[in-house]
């Protein structure tokens, strides 16, 4: 939704308003009661009547006039002029009863009503042509800018369009020569002589080309003085500066449709309220204001591209010619009458709809074909041409190297898929398992069984130990042995160190009875229970951190993939400037230029904008309220909009809408970041 719909509503709403408070209120007025009678009862006699008819019609009309009737709120110029083409072609009958009188003075009210929705809409409908024609020429004008910006731009916007100018100037040597042709043909003809050989025709046709590039040369002499970067950006600067022209013509167009078009301020008499051109406050008939507006979007359709005067004399011609139309002088001349019949401002509408708006669309177009950057096929003719050339080289290579091309893509796909499934899925179904519990994703660096089976073989060999060399000489009882048990679980190798000091004094004979080898493998085997109950602890670590190193391991293959995936999507999305994380950005630019359009104003006596900056504040606060629908949550959506309408008011002055850009850096900083 932009500013133009929310003016087409806010003026929509106005004439509502003013017809809730002309319409009669007497309840008992024959028309009304008339027309209630026929809304209840669709076969009563009076519906025959060509003038209720009418009114039903006109009534149709207006309800599909209205904004509320479409969604978007604005409709489009071919279904205005139907509406306006049904409704001017039936006539009212004639009048013979005091009735008849009151349905006409409805009916003629209703004929009110529906050219001025038909001028809302109309007025609606010039904005938005009026903001597309202006907007693409920032784009425009910065490319000069480009261009102008270095001595390699230029050369290179040279060399893009050297075959337009070398198709240029052999247009202009052949149309020469063949003028010159001509003039010696018809000369012969008058003096009886006939040429009937073609090679003599073409001999002397090649003559005088040749003499046209001698003379076309001769007068582009003192251009050569030049060179042809200079001629370049010459032509550069003429185009960036009828494009400037172009754009301050367009916002002039646009400030004055927004400033003085359907302005409608009711005072306490039902009277519309509005300024003159000196500022002052006056009072008129709002028949008048839609009749003064009419007049108004045609004349600025009809001089808005002209380059060849000011801006400032564009606005005085627009209100000269309003001021000078016949219609509206006839009407302030005319003393029975107060106001134009509708029917000639209906009239008006359709031309609008059908010469004017589409005569300004295609003059716009073709100014801005005309000064704007060149096409796509003059920018990129140079690279075409380069790859159409080598085109028979790179086909021969890829038929050379088919089979290799085919194994790479080969690989590449094989690659892709194997990447997928290893470190992408499968890493997902172990967090998965790990999330469930599944016995087959735990991590573990040794077995379950391991520790209990080693601890039991070292207290079995031990109590073996203790049994075969018991410290005091008697047999171990069972309660002994229990002891020396329950301490071998707690890691005390008593009874075997003690054999093993023994035997270290006399070690021959250990190792002979085989007691020291013993005690050596009871504590080899001790080590190795130790070193198990080592990896234990840490298998418990593990376990207890098991779904961090399924993320972990998941990590690699989700930063390619959505680093894979961001890169994909931004060569092949939108490629404008426009997409989403550049978006902030772009919204501080227009804040920028909003800024400087504000501070490099100069304000009228009641501290407002002039025509042009007015429109171009417009401009670039459409395209900021575009961006903000796409950057802001809903909530602060709403409420940016309120910081817009404070800013495209400018019956507040320039200082005040300064503060309102400022409130906005400050209370919107973090989305604008």
């Amino acid at each position: 939704m932009s500013f133009v719909i929310d003016q087409v509503r806010r003026v929509d709403g106005q004439l509502d308003r003013l017809q809730l408070s002309l319409l009669p209120s007497d309840l008992q007025s024959p028309i009304l009661r008339s027309v209630s009678h026929a809304s209840q009862d669709l076969d009563a006699p009076f519906r025959q009547s060509s003038s209720h008819a009418r009114i039903f019609q006109l009534q149709a009309a207006v309800k599909a006039m209205s904004t509320a009737s479409s969604s978007q709120g604005l409709l489009r110029s071919a279904t205005v002029q139907t509406l306006l083409e049904h409704a001017s072609s039936s006539t009212s009958s004639n009048v013979t009863t005091h009735d008849d009188l009151d349905a006409v003075s409805y009916e003629r009210e209703l004929e009110w009503l529906l050219v001025s929705k038909a001028t809302a809409q109309t007025y609606g409908l010039i904005l938005n042509a009026l903001l597309e024609q202006t907007i693409p020429l920032s784009n425009d004008i910065w490319y000069w800018d480009e261009v102008l910006g270095s001595y390699a731009y230029s050369g290179l916007y040279s060399i893009q369009t050297s075959p337009s100018r070398f198709w240029v100037w052999s247009k202009d040597i052949y149309s020469d020569a063949k003028q010159r042709l001509d003039s010696l043909t018809s000369r012969s003809s008058d003096n009886g002589r006939t040429q009937n050989s073609l090679s003599d025709r073409w001999r002397q046709f090649y003559g005088l080309v040749k003499d046209s590039i001698r003379d076309r040369s001769v007068a582009d002499m003192q251009s050569k003085i030049m060179s042809p970067i200079t001629m370049v950006r010459t032509e550069a600067r003429r185009k960036q500066n009828h494009l400037k022209k172009l754009r301050e013509m367009s916002a002039s167009g646009l400030g004055v449709l927004m400033d003085e078009a359907l302005t409608f301020d009711l005072d306490d008499e039902g009277s519309i309220i509005t300024r003159n051109s000196d500022g002052d406050m006056v009072k008129e008939e709002w028949k008048s204001v839609v009749a003064k507006s009419v007049s108004l979007m045609e004349i600025v359709l009809r001089n808005v591209t002209a380059l060849d005067v000011g801006v400032n004399e564009f606005a005085e011609t627009v209100f000269t010619n309003v001021e000078d139309d016949p219609e509206i002088v006839r009407h302030e001349a005319a003393e029975d009458d107060s106001s134009p019949r509708p029917a000639l401002l209906a009239d008006r509408l359709q031309q609008i709809l059908k010469i004017h708006m589409p005569g300004h669309v295609a003059a716009s177009k073709e100014l801005a074909a005309e000064y704007g950057r060149p096409s796509v096929l003059i920018r990129y003719w140079l690279p075409v041409t380069a790859l159409f050339l080598s085109s028979s080289t790179l086909l021969r290579i890829f038929v050379n190297r088919k089979a290799e091309i085919m194994t790479w893509v080969r690989d590449l796909g094989t690659t892709t898929v194997d990447f997928w499934y290893n470190w992408v899925v499968e890493p997902v179904k172990k967090v998965v398992g790990t999330i469930r519990h599944d016995k087959d994703s735990e991590v573990a660096i040794m077995s379950k069984g391991s520790l209990e089976g080693d601890r039991a073989s070292l207290e079995r060999m031990v109590v073996d130990f203790a049994v075969d060399n018991p410290g005091s000489g008697a047999p171990l009882n069972d309660a002994q042995i229990a002891d020396v048990r329950a301490k071998v679980k707690e890691g005390d190798l008593t009874p075997v160190l003690k054999a093993y000091e023994k035997d270290l004094r006399k070690p021959i004979m250990g190792v002979m009875r085989g007691d020291l080898v013993r005690a050596l493998l009871i504590q080899i085997q001790k080590t190795k229970v130790d070193v198990e109950v080592a990896v234990g602890g840490i298998d418990a670590l593990l376990k207890s951190q098991e779904l961090v190193f399924g993320f972990v391991g998941l990590t690699p293959g989700i930063l390619v993939c959505f680093g894979l995936f961001r890169w994909l999507g931004g060569v092949f999305g939108r490629r404008d400037g426009m997409a989403k994380g550049k978006k902030p950005g772009h919204m501080v630019r227009v804040l920028r230029n909003i800024d400087r359009i504000l501070t490099a104003s100069t304000p009228s006596k009641h501290g407002m904008l002039s025509y042009k900056e007015h429109g171009l504040l417009l401009c670039e606060v459409h395209v900021l309220r575009q961006t903000a629908q796409q950057v802001l949550p809903g909530e602060i959506g709403r409420e940016f909009l309120e910081e817009i309408n404070d800013l495209v008011d400018i019956r507040t002055g320039v200082e005040r809408q300064l503060k309102v850009v400022d409130r906005i850096r400050w209370a919107y900083w973090k989305w604008l970041r």
